[in-house]
C-alpha cells in the first residue's frame, strides 16, 4: 500500500483537486490518501486554515499580524471558497455549506477547545468533497474521519500527541477501499477534536503509513523535490535524487523547510521511504528520503539560514570551569531562545540563536549573563546567515572544507567561524548576512558542480 498526503497547495481549488484525483486513481496501490485543507490559490489571499484560525480566536489571529480582517470576513471567506470548490466540481453544496456553516458558529469557553475545532474543519470538509469528486468520477473512495475510526491524540488542543493504540485503529482504514483521510486532527479520549502542530497534516499522514507498515509515504506539494540548493537565490539548482533521513534533517533544520519532522521520524522508525512529488508534474520522480544509501558525493546540499546572531563571551578558566557552559544555556531556556550551535575554546564560547528571538530581550539576557557568569568580555554579533553544506560523503573527508575555506578567501568574503558537526555529515560556515547569497553561490559551483 501507498500513503499519499496532498498539502494545500495540491488542493487549493478545483482544477487543483482534479489532478489530485488522476493522481490517485492512476495507481490502485494508493490505498489511504491524507488531505490539507485548501489553500490559498491567490498571491493576496490568506489561507483557510488562517481564516479558521481567525474566527476560533475572535479576530486576535489577524489582529496579531496587523491585519484588518474581521471574523465576519473570514466567515465569509471560508465559506465561499468551499461554495466556489463544490460549484465548480459539479457537486451537491447544501448539505456540506449548511454543516460548515454550523461547524463556524461552535462556542466554548475553552479558547483552545473551541480553536482546535473550528480549525480542524478546513480539512475534515475538503476531505468530504473530495471523497465524493472522486466516487462522481467512477472511483470508489470513503471518507474516513478520525473521530469514526479513532484516530486518538493526548495532550494540549492545539499540540496533539499520538495514542499507542492509535496504530490499532489506523489498521482499521487498510482493508482494500480508497480510505480519503483528514489531516491534521484527531479526537481525544472524550471525543474532543485537537490539532496536532502546524503542519500536522504531515504528521497524519506520516503516522498512518506508519501503523500500516506502508511500502512507501508520498508527500505531493508544489515543488519538484528537494532541492540541492535555494532556487530562489540560484536557478539552475538541481532536484535531489536520493537523501537519507539524516541529511535531511540537517538541511532543514538549515532552512530545508520540508515537512513535519515528526513525520519522517515515524516512517524512518519502519524504513519507509518518503517521496517527495510535484502534484502539477506527476512524471517528475521528485526526491527519495530513505534510511541508508551508498554515498556517491561529499556534498549533496547546500543549506542557508538566515537572521542569526550569536553571543560571544570570554572568560579565564572557563574550560576548568565546571557547568559554565550549562548555566549560560539555562539563562537562554529562562528567556525560551532557542540555541542552534555553541561552538567553544578553553576561555571564549559562543552561542547561535536567530537573532527574532532577542527582540525586546536582549539587553535583560546579557544583563542577567554578567550577573551570573560573570564573563571578562561579552558581545553580541548580528545579521550573520549560516551556510551549512550536507552528505554523508563529507565522513572522513576533508576536502570540501578545505575546498570551501579556499573559495571564499579568494572572494575576500570573511568568515564569521566555522564548526564541523561531530556526526562528520555536514559543516557550518557563519558569514554576514550582507554577503551570504554570494557565498552560497560560490560554494555551490566549488562543491556541487
Amino acid at each position: 500500500m501507498i500513503v499519499s498526503k496532498f498539502g494545500g497547495s495540491s488542493v487549493a481549488n478545483a482544477t487543483q483537486i482534479k489532478k489530485v484525483c488522476e493522481i490517485i486513481k492512476s495507481d490502485p496501490r494508493r490505498g489511504v490518501v491524507v488531505v490539507s485543507a485548501p489553500g490559498k490559490d491567490l498571491d493576496n489571499a490568506e489561507k483557510i486554515t488562517d481564516h479558521l484560525l481567525n474566527i476560533s480566536t475572535e479576530g486576535e489571529h489577524f489582529r496579531f499580524e496587523r491585519k484588518n480582517i474581521s471574523v465576519a470576513k473570514s466567515k465569509k471567506a471560508v465559506v465561499e471558497k468551499f461554495s466556489t470548490i463544490l460549484d465548480d466540481l459539479g457537486l451537491d453544496k447544501n448539505e456540506i455549506l449548511e454543516s460548515l456553516k454550523k461547524d463556524l458558529e461552535y462556542k466554548d469557553k475553552n479558547i483552545e477547545k473551541r480553536s482546535a475545532f473550528v480549525t480542524s474543519r478546513g480539512e475534515h470538509y475538503n476531505a468530504i468533497l473530495i471523497a465524493q469528486y472522486l466516487n462522481k468520477t467512477g472511483k470508489t473512495a470513503e471518507v474516513a474521519l478520525p473521530e469514526e475510526f479513532g484516530f486518538f491524540v493526548q495532550g494540549n488542543y492545539l499540540d496533539a500527541k499520538m495514542e499507542c493504540e492509535t496504530y490499532e485503529n489506523i489498521k482499521k482504514i487498510g482493508d482494500g477501499a480508497l480510505k480519503i483521510v483528514p489531516g491534521f486532527y484527531g479526537i481525544n479520549k472524550d471525543g474532543e477534536v485537537m490539532l496536532f502542530s502546524r503542519g500536522g497534516s504531515d504528521l497524519s499522514a506520516g503516522e498512518i503509513a506508519y501503523g500500516l507498515n506502508a511500502s512507501i509515504y508520498e508527500n505531493w506539494t508544489d515543488t519538484d523535490g528537494v532541492y540541492e540548493v535555494d532556487p530562489r537565490i540560484i536557478a539552475n539548482s538541481k532536484i535531489i535524487p536520493r537523501l537519507t533521513f539524516k541529511e535531511i534533517r540537517l538541511l532543514s533544520s538549515k532552512g530545508f523547510n520540508v515537512f513535519h519532522f515528526d513525520a519522517m521520524m515515524s516512517c524512518k522508525k519502519r524504513k519507509i521511504p518518503i517521496n517527495i512529488r510535484n502534484t502539477n508534474k506527476p512524471e517528475e520522480k521528485g526526491t527519495v528520503i530513505i534510511n541508508e544509501r551508498v554515498p556517491e558525493e561529499g556534498v549533496v546540499g547546500v543549506a542557508k539560514l538566515d537572521n542569526m546572531a550569536y553571543i560571544y563571551l570570554e572568560k579565564d578558566l572557563l574550560g576548568e570551569t565546571i557547568g559554565f557552559t550549562a548555566d549560560l544555556l539555562k539563562i537562554f531556556e529562562e528567556y525560551n531562545i532557542n540555541t542552534y550551535h555553541y561552538p567553544t575554546d578553553k576561555d571564549d564560547i559562543a552561542v547561535l540563536v536567530n537573532q527574532d528571538d532577542l527582540v525586546g530581550c536582549i539587553n535583560n539576557l546579557r544583563r542577567d549573563i554578567e550577573n551570573v557568569l560573570k564573563p571578562d568580555f561579552m558581545d553580541v554579533v548580528y545579521n550573520l546567515a549560516i551556510i551549512t553544506p550536507v552528505g554523508l560523503g563529507l565522513k572522513k573527508n576533508s576536502l570540501p572544507v578545505v575546498d570551501a575555506i579556499n573559495i571564499l578567501g579568494e572572494h575576500n568574503i570573511a568568515i564569521e567561524f566555522i564548526d564541523q558537526s561531530p556526526s562528520q555529515v555536514c559543516f557550518h560556515i557563519a558569514v554576514h548576512q550582507s554577503v551570504s547569497d554570494e557565498a552560497l553561490k560560490l560554494l555551490h559551483k566549488r562543491l556541487l558542480n
